[in-house]
């Protein structure tokens, strides 16, 4: 059964964290936090979950400055977008990416969990999801809004 989900990512220097969207493209939901001990295996693991969402779409943060401009931590996100490609190629799979800014998403996230009143050390493990969720619907409700634009 082929589906319309899309994956959300958000790369950091230690953790990927990743968020899938419901099946109809509408709400996106926190899936897993990869510990990337070095780029390939992180890549592999999300080649995973790609096929296993069946997702037709991964909305990657993009790491902009506050003036809009690609940030320092955009060459770890290149690495990480080109394992990823070698890895998903290795398993014959194919995505659209997306590259979405994250301009504050894992502060968003972070106050998100405060506000829930989730503790100091769940999120920490948690914050990484939350901001690829954050990164996800923001791709998701721009496609909406378009949509009924028309």
């Amino acid at each position: 059964m082929s589906t319309n989900r899309m994956l959300g990512v958000d790369v950091g220097t230690r953790r990927v964290g990743v968020a899938a969207s419901d099946p109809l493209g509408l709400m996106a939901m926190p899936v897993e936090t990869i510990e990337v001990r070095n780029v390939r295996q992180g890549a592999v693991r999300l080649a995973e979950l790609v096929a296993h969402y069946e997702a037709a779409i991964v909305v990657v943060g993009w790491p902009l400055d506050m003036k809009g401009r690609e940030g320092i931590a955009v060459g770890r996100v290149r690495s990480f977008l080109e394992g990823f490609e070698r890895a998903l190629r290795a398993t014959g799979g194919q995505v659209e990416v997306v590259r979405w800014d994250e301009r504050l998403t894992t502060s968003a996230a972070e106050r998100s969990l405060i506000k829930a009143d989730v503790s100091r050390q769940r999120r920490k493990e948690a914050v990484d999801q939350i901001a690829a969720c954050h990164i996800l619907q923001g791709y998701m409700d721009r496609l909406r809004i378009e949509a009924e634009r028309g």
